[in-house]
């Protein structure tokens, strides 16, 4: 319910917000699980459009694949909608949600392959600097919470599941 009720929301904003610029680009991110040793690189690209001067949604998407050995892939997109509240014309602050999912393909006759997907919640901040006509570099951090209900404030002893640390460029359109 909560899922619709906010893809209804978004949907409303842009339908009734007059769009004042927008910019679409590619972003390579690094992410890393809070247990993992270390963390892995993925590829993506995003749209967003600036509602107003403090006020941007984007939605974005990423990709890695894994080999873990001859017979096992995982491949991984995470698709997210996130909005950012422009505190300095080039820092903002994020929080959005996010659908991840999770493939691993097994290359062994009679074994099917398995797709996962989970909710998630997302929030970190990040900077867009205008590096030219129509040109801005990107960089921003998100903490990603996957199916977990806030129902405990303060977060007291909270744990996200990954970060991802990203860094693109957006062309304007």
């Amino acid at each position: 319910m909560i899922r619709r009720s906010m893809i209804l929301a978004i949907l409303c904003l842009l339908i009734t917000t007059n769009v004042q610029s927008q910019g679409l680009g590619l972003h390579v991110a690094y992410q890393k699980a809070t247990d993992a040793e270390k963390g892995r690189l993925m590829f993506g690209g995003a749209l967003r459009l600036k509602l107003t001067n403090s006020l941007t949604v984007e939605g974005s998407i990423d990709y890695r694949q894994e080999k873990y050995n001859a017979t096992q892939t995982v491949r991984s997109w995470p698709v997210m909608v996130t909005g950012m509240l422009h505190v300095l014309p080039i820092v903002y602050g994020s929080v959005g949600a996010g659908w991840y999912n999770t493939t691993l393909d097994v290359d062994i006759p009679g074994v099917e392959n398995e797709t996962t997907q989970e909710f998630g919640w997302h929030f970190g901040g990040g900077l867009e600097i205008p590096i030219g006509a129509g040109k801005k570099l990107t960089g921003d951090v998100r903490y990603v919470f996957l199916d977990y209900e806030f129902d405990a404030l303060p977060f007291k002893g909270v744990d996200s599941n990954f970060f991802m640390f990203s860094v693109g460029i957006l062309f304007g359109l």
